[in-house]
C-alpha cells in the first residue's frame, strides 16, 4: 500500500485538490446562489439541484473546456515547434513526429511495450495519437455542454426581463458566451506561454518540469540526455 501511494502520489494529489477544489465551488456557489433567490424573493432549492442545475454545469464545464484546449493546443504544439532552452520543449533540430525507432514502435518495440506500440496499421496510427484525441475530445464535449447549459441560463436570465430565450445557434455567437469563453483562454494561453519562457531561466531543484539548477539557459534539457 506504501508503495502503491508513492508510485502515484502525483496523480492522487491533484485528484484530492480537484475533489476539494470542486466541493468547495459547489457549496460557496450554493450559497451565492440562494442569496441571490433571496434577493428576487423566489424559493430557495436544495444543494443537489443545484449542483445538477444549469448555473453549476456551465461554470464547471467552461473551465473545463478551455483547460483541456490548452493541453490539446500544446501537446501538438510541441510536435512541430520548439524553443531553445526549455525543459518544456524537444530540442531544436528534433521537430516532427520523429522516427519508428526513437519512438520505439512496430519492430522497434521492446518486448514489454503496449500492445497497439507494436500494432501496425490503425491501430498503431490511434495509439500514436491517443493522448491528442483525448484532450480534443474532451475538449469538444465540455465546449459543447457549457454552450448547452449556458443557453438554458441565458434563456432564464431572458425569461426574467420578459424577453424571448435564445436559441443554441443564437448563444454560441453571443458576445455573453464569446467574453466567458475567450475569458478562460486567454489566461491559459498566458499560464502556458509563461511556463515555457520562465523555465528557460527559472529553476526548480528536483523538478521534473526544471532543468538541473547548473545547466546554462540555452541548453534545452532534452539535449543534455
Amino acid at each position: 500500500m506504501r508503495r502503491t501511494l508513492r508510485d502515484n502520489a502525483l496523480g492522487l494529489f491533484f485528484l484530492l485538490l480537484f475533489l476539494l477544489a470542486i466541493g468547495g465551488q459547489s457549496v460557496a456557489g450554493y450559497f451565492r446562489q440562494l442569496e441571490e433567490l433571496a434577493e428576487h424573493g423566489r424559493p430557495a432549492v436544495d444543494f443537489l439541484a443545484f449542483v445538477l442545475s444549469p448555473d453549476f454545469v456551465v461554470d464547471v464545464a467552461e473551465n473545463w473546456q478551455s483547460e483541456f484546449l490548452q493541453f490539446f493546443l500544446f501537446i501538438g504544439a510541441t510536435v512541430w515547434l520548439v524553443q531553445r532552452g526549455s525543459p518544456e520543449s524537444k530540442k531544436p533540430g528534433d521537430e516532427g513526429r520523429e522516427s519508428d525507432e526513437a519512438q520505439k514502435v512496430g519492430a522497434h518495440a521492446p518486448d514489454d511495450a503496449p500492445a497497439w506500440a507494436k500494432a501496425g496499421g490503425w491501430r498503431l496510427a490511434i495509439y500514436g495519437n491517443s493522448l491528442l484525441i483525448v484532450m480534443g475530445t474532451v475538449f469538444v464535449l465540455s465546449w459543447l455542454i457549457q454552450s448547452l447549459a449556458g443557453t438554458i441560463v441565458a434563456g432564464e436570465e431572458s425569461a426574467m426581463h420578459g424577453m424571448a430565450a435564445p436559441t443554441w445557434g443564437e448563444y454560441v455567437v453571443s458576445a455573453d458566451f464569446w467574453d466567458r469563453t475567450l475569458q478562460n483562454w486567454q489566461s491559459e494561453f498566458l499560464a502556458v506561454g509563461t511556463m515555457v519562457a520562465f523555465s528557460i531561466y527559472l529553476r526548480q531543484r528536483g523538478s521534473a518540469e526544471s532543468k538541473p539548477v547548473g545547466m546554462p539557459h540555452a541548453v534545452t534539457a532534452a539535449e543534455s540526455e
